[in-house]
């Protein structure tokens, strides 16, 4: 879902906060060579990329089973849970299979941190500039409620100049060797859906994407703080020192707080996927029921897909693959914020600012 593009397995937000401050600093010319900041925005991006790569790779498995669960038709099950889910994948499809449409996901990485950290950019610009407006006051800086306001901005302008890549990701994950028809690749795919279904398609589920931002980030956000002062006013077990919490600390409150954000904000993710596959002619078996039963329902819209899950399949349909996305959070920050620290740390992404 739209969570995707702002969850904290990627680090995107506190990456793209550290980035814009890095270019303000530049702007201002706290930074002595200018063309030191925009070397070490590019090396930032580099490092996010990696890390979003190696992190979405090591959980590649549970994302496809996540997925599969989410669109099988609920007349020929297949998954049926986790562990039976990943040994069926592994059973009929062999190792590469539990990585299928990883490519593509990790493809998306690089052009979407790139759409977000500028759009990041624009959006704190004409936010400050309102928010000052409306107090008068000049040096007035970015509450905040107000950089999560441009993270959302961000997160959403970034989300949708990639979606296409999404799209078809989706799809190219569902197919199995026993579909009648193969993509064979994300620009196979895309092409073959703007022949075949038009462009409009490339966009199906972009809607509950978008509203999912909200809820996710908004309590992304607001889990994550009250966490955070709980943990310094109480000081449990011995987590905090002097006032400030460390970095496991800090991992472990964003993963909280993700898994909480991730939950309310699901339903919308299975019918964001559900809206991908509608109109897909020849689809995959787990999509059709290799045949041997009812064809997959078709939506007019996200409140017809909403509706038409809950009626056929019951509530608890709009939570299938809770379970593996939940699961995949912690080790995915995890390796992520080890990844993008290291790969840093070789690439030597410092900025030297003026005493």
């Amino acid at each position: 879902m739209a969570s995707e593009d702002v969850k904290p397995s990627e680090s995107a937000v506190s990456t793209i906060v550290n980035l814009a401050e890095e270019a303000k600093m530049a702007r201002e010319g706290v930074v002595k060579a200018p063309s030191l900041a925009v070397l070490s925005v590019c090396k930032s991006l580099v490092a996010g990329g990696v890390a979003g790569g190696v992190s979405r790779t090591a959980v590649a498995p549970l994302e496809r089973l996540k997925i599969l669960l989410q669109v099988q038709n609920p007349h020929n099950i297949k998954y049926n849970g986790t562990i039976q889910g990943l040994k069926y994948i592994w059973r009929t499809e062999g190792f590469r299979g539990l990585f299928k449409g990883n490519g593509t996901n990790c493809a998306r990485i690089v052009p979407n941190s790139a759409v977000k950290f500028f759009s990041y950019e624009q959006a704190s610009k004409g936010i400050l500039l309102l928010y000052r407006d409306q107090t008068g006051n000049e040096d007035a800086q970015l509450t905040p409620l107000l950089r999560l306001g441009a993270g959302a901005c961000a997160g959403i302008i970034a989300m949708s100049a990639t979606y296409p890549m999404d799209m078809v990701r989706g799809r190219l994950t569902v197919q199995t060797e026993n579909s009648p028809f193969q993509y064979r690749g994300m620009f196979h795919a895309l092409t073959t859906v703007l022949r075949e279904e038009g462009p409009r398609a490339l966009y199906k589920g972009w809607l509950p994407s978008v509203i999912g931002v909200v809820p996710y980030v908004g309590l992304n956000f607001a889990v994550y703080e009250s966490l955070k002062d709980w943990l310094i006013k109480s000081r449990p077990f011995g987590l905090v020192e002097d006032t400030d919490l460390s970095v496991t600390t800090r991992l472990a409150c964003g993963a909280a707080a993700g898994t909480v954000g991730q939950t309310v904000a699901y339903p919308l993710d299975v019918i964001r996927r559900r809206m991908q596959m509608g109109g897909w002619s020849n689809a995959a078996s787990v999509i059709t029921g290799d045949g041997r039963s009812k064809a997959p329902l078709e939506y007019t819209g996200m409140i017809d897909a909403f509706r038409k899950t809950v009626r056929h399949e019951g509530f608890g349909a709009l939570y299938k693959g809770l379970v593996p996305n939940s699961v995949k959070v912690v080790p995915s920050i995890a390796i992520a914020f080890v990844t993008y620290e290291m790969v840093k740390d070789v690439l030597g992404v410092e900025i030297r600012i003026s005493d």
